[in-house]
Order: C-alpha cells, then sequence, then structure tokens
C-alpha cells in the first residue's frame, strides 16, 4: 500500500491526489479522506492480486509438468463427474483462464477481486479472503441449468467460499461506533435509522450519496426524513446535484444514474416504489408502486430540482404530484384516505450513482411551488408524525445470525420474523438482500441482466462483506442471512458485534424436507451450490453454542437433540463422500497437501496446519483453536498417507 497518510494531507492536497486518480474531488474533507484512502486500498489489492497470479501461473506450469511425469493414471480419483479432475483442468489450461481475465477487464476497468491473503489493514471484520477459482469450478460455473440461462453456481456458492476462508482469518477486533452529532429533534431532517447503510449521509443531515466503489455501482440506495405527515398540503423539493463517475461499470449498464423521489410509510423498505403505499417518480419518466410502472412526466438528472407535493385536501383522496424545475407535472397518485388509515407519509428518495440534497423547508424555495402548499419543516410539530425511533445504545440492538444448509429456509424466517416485528425495523444482510436492491424496472437481475452472471454474484459478495463492516459500527437490529455452518465463521462474524445481543437462529428441517426445499429451490431459480460444496459444509457443520460471542440459541424446526443427531449424520456423509475436488491435491510440487509429500488430510478428524512444527509432526494438531475441517480420507489413501507421514516424520527428526 502507498505510503501517503491521508490524515495528513490539507483538502487542497486532498483534492490533487484524487484528481491524479480520476475520481471526484468535491466534497467535505472528511469524504475526500475517505473517497482517497478507499483508492489506496483497492490499488494495494490489484497489484498484490496481479503477483499473486503471476506467482500461481508459475507453480501451476511446475505441477501440471510434475504430474504429467510422475502421477500413475490410477491414482487419480473421479470425484463428481464422468473425468477426473486432472483432465479437466489440464485439458482447460492457460487459454480459458486468460479469457475469463479478458472478459473482466474489458466490462470493468478497475475489477476488485479480494486477494487469498489477509488485507494488511487495523479492522478486518468480515472481508472476503476471495480465492482464484479453479478450472474444474470454472467449468462447472459454465454449464446451465434446466431452469435458467445463466450459472449454476448462485450467491449460495460464493458465501460457502467466504465462510471457508474464515479458518484462514485473523481474528477481527470489535469497531468503534460511528459518532453521530446532535441535533434538533424537531428538525425535520435524513433519518440515520431509516436510510441503508451504503447511503452516505452529510454532516448538515440535508444532503447525501451512495457508495459507488465496485459493486456497489449496481444497487439502488434509500433514505427517508425524520417526520412524516398525514395532513394539509405539504411539499419539500430534492435537487441532484451531481450524477458521480462510475467508469467500471460496463457499458450495457441501463440507466446508471437515476433517482427516485416521493413519498411512502414508515413501514416500507427503502426501495421506494416497489411495494404498496410507498409512491416514486423516478429519473426515467416513470413513476411507480408496488413495482408496477408507468409513464410520467418527463425525465430528470444533474442539476434538476424536484418538487413533490402532497395534498390531504382533496376529499377521500390522497393526492401526490411533481414539479420540474418549478413547472407542475400534474397529478402522479391518487390513493384513498381509508386505506392509508391516518398513516403518515414520509419524504423518501432512492438514489443510483447521484448526489442528492434535500430542502425541506429550512433554505428558501430552489423553484417555485403551487400555492397553498407549505414546506414540511414548517408544519407545526404537533402536526407532524415522527418515524420509528432507534436503539439508542447497541446493548438495545441485535443480531440474529441465520444457521443452516442452503435451502434449509433460512432466508424465508428471516423475511417472515422481520415482517413480524416492524417496530425493529430489522436490515436483513445476506447476498439476497444485496439482489434485492440490484434490481431494474423493479425485475431482478438474472432476468434481463447481459452481463455475466458470475462476476455479479461475487461483486454482490463483496458488498455485503463491506457492509456487514458498516452494520458493526450502527446501532440498529440485523439479520445475518448466510450458511454460518462452519464454527470458526461463526465466531468471527459475531465478534465485530460486541456489545449487540447475538443470538443464533439454526434451521435443521428433517433430511426428507431439505431434499423437497432442494428440489424446489432448483426448480424455480437453478442449481445454486454444486454438490461438492454442500459435502463439505455437511462435514464441517458445527452447531453453535451460547458462549463468550453467543447470548442465545435457538432451534426453529428440529430441536438441540434432533439437530445434533442430524448433523452427526452430516459430518460422517460428507467425511465418507471425501474432500472436493480443489482439496484432492494442491498446487505444490509435492502434489498432496502438506509438506514433506504426506497427506495433509489425517484420520483424526481434524486438518494439520502445518506439516512440522519446528522439528517434529504435528500430528493434525491445530494450534490456532479454530474448528478444524472434519475432511477425512476413507479409502485406501489413509494408510499410504499415514505410512508416508510417519517416514517423513521419522527421516525428519534423524537430520536434525
Amino acid at each position: 500500500m502507498s505510503s501517503l497518510d491521508v490524515r495528513k494531507l490539507k483538502v487542497n492536497e486532498l483534492k490533487e491526489e484524487l484528481h491524479k486518480r480520476g475520481l471526484d474531488a468535491k466534497g467535505l474533507k472528511a469524504d475526500l479522506q475517505e473517497r482517497l484512502q478507499a483508492a489506496l486500498h483497492r490499488a494495494a489489492e490489484e497489484e498484490e492480486e496481479e503477483q499473486q497470479q503471476a506467482a500461481e501461473q508459475q507453480r501451476r506450469e511446475e505441477v501440471a509438468r510434475a504430474r504429467a511425469a510422475a502421477l500413475p493414471d490410477d491414482r487419480v480419483t473421479n470425484y463428481g463427474g464422468d473425468r477426473n479432475s486432472f483432465d479437466q483442468c489440464d485439458n482447460l489450461g492457460g487459454d480459458f483462464r486468460r479469457y475469463d481475465r479478458g472478459n473482466v477487464e474489458r466490462t470493468y476497468e478497475k475489477p476488485s477481486v479480494e486477494a487469498a491473503q489477509p488485507r494488511k489493514s487495523e479492522f478486518q471484520p468480515v472481508e472476503v479472503k476471495e480465492e482464484r477459482v479453479d478450472e474444474v469450478e470454472d467449468r462447472r460455473e459454465t454449464q446451465l441449468s434446466r431452469k435458467r440461462p445463466y450459472p449454476d453456481q448462485g450467491h449460495g456458492y460464493y458465501e460457502y467460499r467466504e465462510d471457508r476462508s474464515y479458518s484462514r482469518a485473523k481474528s477481527p477486533q470489535p469497531p468503534a461506533e460511528d459518532d453521530e452529532e446532535y441535533f434538533d429533534e424537531s428538525c425535520v431532517i435524513i433519518d440515520t435509522y431509516n436510510c441503508d447503510l451504503h447511503f452516505k449521509v452529510a454532516r448538515d443531515r440535508l444532503s447525501g450519496y451512495p457508495l459507488t466503489i465496485e459493486g456497489f455501482a449496481y444497487l439502488w440506495s434509500g433514505a427517508r426524513a425524520t417526520y412524516g405527515v398525514n395532513k394539509g398540503k405539504v411539499c419539500f423539493e430534492v435537487k441532484i446535484h451531481e450524477e458521480i463517475a462510475v467508469k467500471h461499470l460496463p457499458a450495457t449498464e441501463p440507466d446508471p444514474h437515476v433517482v427516485r423521489v416521493g413519498w411512502s410509510l414508515d413501514s416500507c423498505s427503502t426501495q421506494l416504489g416497489e411495494e404498496e403505499f410507498s409512491f416514486g417518480f423516478g429519473g426515467t419518466g416513470k413513476k411507480s408502486t408496488n413495482c408496477k410502472f408507468q409513464d410520467y412526466g418527463e425525465r430528470f438528472s444533474e442539476n434538476d430540482v424536484m418538487g413533490c407535493l402532497v395534498n390531504f385536501d382533496a376529499g377521500e383522496d390522497v393526492e401526490m404530484s411533481y414539479t420540474k424545475n418549478g413547472r407542475w407535472l400534474g397529478v402522479a397518485f391518487r390513493v384513498k384516505k381509508m386505506a392509508l388509515g391516518g398513516q403518515p407519509l414520509f419524504p423518501h428518495v432512492l438514489t443510483k450513482n447521484c448526489a442528492i440534497e434535500f430542502n425541506f423547508g429550512q433554505n428558501a424555495p430552489w423553484c417555485r411551488l403551487p400555492d397553498g402548499f407549505t414546506y414540511i419543516e414548517h408544519v407545526p410539530v404537533d402536526e407532524r408524525m415522527p418515524g420509528t425511533i432507534g436503539p439508542r445504545t447497541k446493548s438495545e440492538c441485535e443480531i440474529l445470525m441465520m444457521v443452516g444448509l442452503p435451502a434449509a429456509g433460512k432466508t424465508t424466517w428471516a423475511i417472515t420474523h422481520a415482517a413480524r416485528n416492524p417496530w425493529k425495523k430489522y436490515n436483513i444482510l445476506g447476498t439476497n438482500a444485496i439482489m434485492e436492491k440490484m434490481k431494474v424496472m423493479g425485475l431482478r437481475r438474472q432476468r434481463n441482466y447481459a452481463g455475466r452472471w458470475d462476476v455479479l454474484i461475487q461483486q454482490a459478495t463483496q458488498c455485503l462483506n463491506r457492509l456487514i463492516q458498516i452494520a458493526a459500527r450502527k446501532k440498529r437490529n440485523y439479520i445475518l442471512d448466510q450458511t454460518n455452518v462452519y464454527g470458526s465463521a461463526q465466531r468471527r462474524k459475531m465478534r465485530p458485534f460486541e456489545g449487540f445481543q447475538r443470538k443464533a437462529i439454526v434451521i435443521c428441517p428433517t433430511d426428507a424436507d431439505l431434499t423437497e426445499r432442494t428440489i424446489k429451490r432448483t426448480d424455480e431459480e437453478g442449481k445454486d451450490v454444486p454438490d461438492h460444496a454442500v459435502l463439505e459444509m455437511k462435514a464441517n457443520f458445527a452447531l453453535p453454542e451460547a458462549d463468550e460471542f453467543l447470548d442465545d440459541v435457538t432451534y426453529i424446526e428440529l430441536q438441540k437433540e434432533e439437530s445434533l443427531k442430524l448433523v452427526q449424520e452430516y459430518n460422517e456423509e460428507g467425511r465418507k463422500a471425501g474432500p472436493p475436488p480443489d482439496k484432492r491435491f494442491d498446487n505444490r510440487s509435492g502434489g498432496f497437501r502438506g509438506r514433506g509429500n504426506f497427506n495433509r488430510f489425517d484420520n483424526r478428524g481434524g486438518q494439520a496446519t502445518r506439516g512440522f512444527n519446528r522439528g517434529g509432526f504435528r500430528s493434525g494438531f491445530n494450534r490456532g483453536g479454530n474448528t478444524q475441517n472434519r475432511w477425512t480420507n476413507n479409502n485406501n489413501n489413509s494408510s499410504s498417507s499415514s505410512n508416508n507421514s510417519s517416514s517423513n516424520s521419522s527421516r525428519h527428526n534423524s537430520s536434525r
């Protein structure tokens, strides 16, 4: 990483450094520092990635030559296919890898793929340590499922890779809380509790912008105001300050800069216009409610000022209309007062790659508004209604960590639980929730996405990890919607949330129910996780226990005793199946994993983290104390592995 100390730079120096990198140089000093620091991190990651890829390419060539010369054909195990993994890798060779990288480089100017080594940063809560995908996995990704015209490895597969990487990660430290400045609670401002985690609110609490780095440029980001109204004729204004440069998006991305403005109930999500009682008008010239889009008004973009008006004095209806730069565009929505049931409507904005600013009445009118309308800030406080008040301390917040195999029903439970407890305003942290924020005209990406699906899914996984880092600094309630079956992953994901009420929600359906749900999910969405990945999850499945990292564990379907028996069966099933193709052989010259050419998987149920411990064989002892990988060899290789280990150890000791 660059030796440049961002904290010591003056504003002019910060702007100069940003200009050198082709980045936006507008904003407060804190924003400029954060933007430059992110750029320096990305540059360091890209440099490290290039070095590792070059080293990996050299190792692969050496291993391929060694295997071709020394490895007998009868030692290659066929796992999950007609051809063995060596044949698949050798036949694909380097050409496929060059084609893969070429696609990424043409589509994204600065692809950000996390390196396998941990990032050297002060705080590292739950970063994905992305490993290079083996050729055998790349070939499987190109196979089409029977139900969808995109690869059969969805977000569940990349979550599995992330959880597997936690056994090698350093334990993160709990982050410091974000400091929030005091504001007069009677003012109408942006509600930092009722906005997306990736929406950056400025210090004045009247303006903000979304994160746009990496995959965040695909995401919508929304925010609501602190007060709503249910009577009178009320208005506010939104100015589109800037369309933030997102050169890393492909040229095929539809409408990369859009803002949607309007009104919604406090109970609605931040996705304005995509559910009932959520009313938005977007820069594409479309109005929407409940995901129904219709032509209205005209397009708007950078530097335009949009007026948003609501009229509760229109008889039995509530009317919502808009202005563009002072020109009235007509009534956009009519809804019955009885349907609203007296609930207030709140100012709401949803933006993609645009910086915006509100005028709730703190400033003079930016443009002419129709007569009779009052800025919401000028409405008496007793006639306004506040939004949901967030927790005051971390001890009032809770994080629920879902635990279960793919297709067990975790996402369904999370959505249902959040809907039944609307006052808790749960933020669901999961790749599925990320994909919901990538919609185009209310449609999920896989139905209309022209780019590489696997690249998009990987970027969504990276976005999720950054959001988890942000979440640990915010006083909110969360549901972590991932598999979380690895014991090491459970602990590491919970540690940054120290001070929260940390609870695990275990979903273990019967084996028959899980099979049925998996088939149904595959029929509807395509294959999400490869079979070998599910088997490894089963081999390493560890039920959480209440300890220093967890305050409580709740079982939803099978209770603890039944779940324990089922998980033991899963462990045995996974161990008998053996390691997945990418773990059968290592890229080192020795062929098998471990040092000294002995088999890394011992028959103690554990995985030796190193071949020798400064002069002696470690016998599978894991000094780090993390949950060991439960893959073992149950075939004839076990005995030969043990003999090799013993002979290597003996030779080593005799040479001392």
